[in-house]
């Protein structure tokens, strides 16, 4: 794929003695939405991890913006410009919705444009400026949804990794987090690697689309083709 911002290629990794990962290959393109669905429990997070570096990769390669990152630490790719808002919501809940920001852009660079980061993210999440002083474990599962995004925001990411940004939430707030994904690839022009068990939501928002089974890779196209496949939906995705 031309112009693929990130590229992983038989990328094997798990913990201690359990292997997760078994040779998935994958490319995010520069600018778009690429989604990496599956059932629980396939790899889906660990994939993400292990291209974060919070999981030491056993083997393969990892290449972002035609560096090859395999075995860099975290922090050095966050600088590099890649980030990941994890499932579960991990805020400080007793510190502010501000506060919580605030932790978000510790990178040098982040550091000089926190305004302008302040800005973006509370144009594209109003409700966190109207809640700015409140305890974001007080905040409700959709506002720490999007506080957990908009922190990784602040760390002046090219390439956001989004993992599960929508589990546990209402079906209407379902699909005001996924206006906001697909904002930030159009208005901001961020890269998005996206994990999500809401396979409809996912098909509708990306415009590649990779199924995980078993830490593998078993299906890939554009997003239509997959929509198009009833064998495919049927097969991987129960729909």
């Amino acid at each position: 794929m031309a112009n693929a911002m990130l590229k992983i290629e038989d990328l094997e990794s798990g913990y201690g003695v359990m292997q997760v990962l078994w040779k998935p290959n994958m490319e995010v393109k520069k600018g778009s939405i690429t989604s990496l669905l599956g059932p629980n429990g396939v790899g889906k997070s660990t994939l993400l991890l292990t291209v974060l570096g919070s999981v030491e990769p056993w083997g393969g390669k990892i290449t972002y913006e035609d560096e090859v990152i395999t075995h860099l630490p975290t922090h050095k790719k966050v600088d590099l410009g890649l980030t990941l808002a994890p499932e579960g919501r991990h805020l400080f809940g007793e510190m502010n919705v501000h506060e919580n920001l605030i932790m978000g852009a510790y990178r040098k660079e982040a550091l000089k444009s926190i305004n302008d980061s302040l800005d973006l993210v509370y144009s594209l999440f109003p409700i966190l400026k109207e809640r700015d002083r409140q305890r974001a474990g007080s905040l409700s599962g959709g506002q720490q949804q999007m506080l957990t995004i908009a922190r990784a925001l602040m760390t002046r990411p090219k390439l956001v990794m989004l993992d599960e940004p929508s589990q546990g939430l209402a079906p209407i707030l379902v699909g005001e987090v996924f206006e906001t994904i697909e904002k930030l690839q159009a208005d901001v022009g961020l890269t998005i690697l996206l994990v999500e068990q809401n396979a409809e939501a996912s098909l509708n928002a990306a415009s590649y689309v990779y199924i995980m089974q078993g830490g593998q890779i078993k299906v890939q196209g554009t997003a239509d083709e997959i929509k198009g496949s009833a064998d495919i939906r049927e097969a991987y995705l129960g729909m």
